[in-house]
């Protein structure tokens, strides 16, 4: 039999070291939580390159992704309005990438809006087409498929990408999911 002394002993080491599995445990849950911070960088690697890809297009001129010959309409104020931009990733280099760091080339498709204070998005300045993105550079090198006066648009889609994204490109754009992400962000800073 167990004396009084004793099992007050073993009582207290037992709680003890409930104590610090509790704590262990908290501390596990705090580092998560501060984990799913959505400022943090996405965990899967394609949600981190359509992240840096977004951000890239958003922050840049939108004369280096103009293709189509648009610009933004004059207005009262010298402030740039911003660029919202739709991304789909058809596919990377090296494809057997694990981490961003990794990634040289992305081939994918963007579609941009000028957000133009009050401007709806069918009337808005648009800024679309396959693209490439070069990450090995910083800031990224963009370079969009586009036709030429002796060069079809779907020539020089072949022309600048692999068989199996050029495929892909001339099929999809943007999915009703990542359409209606793109809309939302576009009416917020439009301010619609």
């Amino acid at each position: 039999m167990i004396s009084r002394e004793n099992f007050a002993g073993w009582y207290r080491h037992r709680l003890l070291w409930v104590a610090v599995i509790l704590l262990a445990v908290s501390a596990g849950t705090v580092v998560l939580l501060n984990r799913a911070d959505p400022e943090t960088e996405p965990a899967d690697l394609q949600a981190q390159i359509v992240a840096r890809m977004r951000t890239t297009l958003e922050q840049a001129d939108p004369g280096q992704h103009n293709h189509a010959g648009h610009s933004a309409q004059p207005g009262a104020t010298t402030e740039k309005p911003p660029v919202i931009c739709g991304i789909r990733v058809y596919g990377y280099e090296p494809a057997d990438a694990t981490a961003l760091a990794d990634v040289q080339k992305v081939y994918g498709f963007h579609l941009c809006g000028v957000a133009e204070q009050k401007r709806p998005w069918d009337v808005a300045v648009k800024l679309a087409g396959p693209l490439i993105m070069d990450m090995s550079t910083n800031p990224p090198g963009i370079q969009v498929v586009e036709a030429t006066a002796d060069v079809r648009f779907v020539d020089r889609l072949r022309e600048m990408f692999p068989a199996k994204y050029a495929t892909v490109a001339q099929e999809e754009a943007l999915t009703p999911a990542e359409m209606a992400d793109q809309r939302r962000r576009y009416d917020a800073a439009a301010g619609l």
